[in-house]
């Protein structure tokens, strides 16, 4: 496996975290394979953890300091690197998502959250958490537009997001509310930010009908594999997995509208939604 590249140890407490994760790992002799049979994860995990798209873990943590002889170093500093906020089940999968060289995704219900506009996400945590209170919902809705903030860079990261019909057809808050999402899909599409294919109902059964998919790739550690459910969430790096649901992507592509028919379609139907009609 390619070492990673240097991190620049300002840029976050996991980047220097990482670093120095490195640097003890081979001041000790150790590959990144080596490093991992004690924790009981793979060489990757561990090339994850020190390029900054995987968390140290507290458990992780103490035994790195056992094995690689910083006494209690990684255990002290892994809270404050860890600290987010995002919800637990998410949390790994957003930083991974900020380092990430490419995002393709599959999303069966909601538009990603990357692509949400303010109105769409307030409707979305709202529904989540009918009983929250005003600030509750106004903090969610912040950092998933930070989130979103990524996008300001007009080439990285790569974008491809394959939207089942139903994302298009489910109203999530008001007409109004619709007609902006969707023409904030087509906006971006449209300046070439971002791809997007429709994966029609007349596609019948395909390769991703278990829920939501998606994948990241990076410029220095292996890719990884999201897979979401309500209220939980799991990242693998496996090979065997990723490959799996790579092919699993690419059959939903392969069965998906064109990007120029996608925009079509897309734009028809914010045209409806503007109109005040149930598309």
């Amino acid at each position: 496996m390619p070492g990673p590249k240097d991190l620049d140890p300002s840029t976050s407490p996991r980047a220097l975290l990482g670093a120095e994760l490195r640097h003890a790992r081979i001041k000790a002799g150790l590959t990144q394979d080596e490093l991992g049979e004690p924790l009981f994860v793979s060489g990757s995990y561990i090339g994850q953890m020190e390029a900054g798209t995987r968390r140290i873990l507290r458990e992780h943590a103490v035994r790195l300091d056992d094995v690689l002889g910083t006494t209690d170093f990684f255990a002290r500093n892994c809270e404050a690197s860890g600290k987010s906020r995002y919800p637990d089940h998410f949390a790994e999968a957003a930083e991974a998502e900020a380092m990430a060289e490419s995002i393709r995704e599959y999303a069966p219900l909601l538009i990603p959250g990357l692509l949400q506009t303010e109105g769409y996400a307030r409707a979305v945590f709202r529904a989540y958490q009918p009983t929250a209170t005003e600030d509750v919902i106004d903090a969610l809705v912040e950092a998933r537009l930070d989130r979103a903030r990524l996008l300001a860079d007009p080439t990285r990261p790569l974008l491809w997001a394959v939207l089942d019909e139903a994302v298009l057809r489910r109203r999530v808050g008001s007409n109004a509310v619709m007609a902006e999402a969707l023409r904030h899909l087509t906006d971006l599409a449209r300046r070439h930010r971002i791809l997007v294919q429709v994966l029609p109902f007349g596609a019948g059964a395909h390769a991703s009908m278990g829920g939501a998919l998606k994948l990241m790739s990076f410029a220095d550690a292996p890719p990884l594999t999201y897979l979401e459910g309500p209220g939980t969430g799991q990242l693998e790096d496996s090979p065997a997995s990723v490959t799996r649901h790579q092919l699993a992507y690419d059959l939903i592509g392969a069965s998906a509208l064109s990007p120029e028919s996608s925009l079509a379609l897309i734009t028809s139907v914010a045209e409806d939604y503007a109109h005040d009609e149930q598309p």
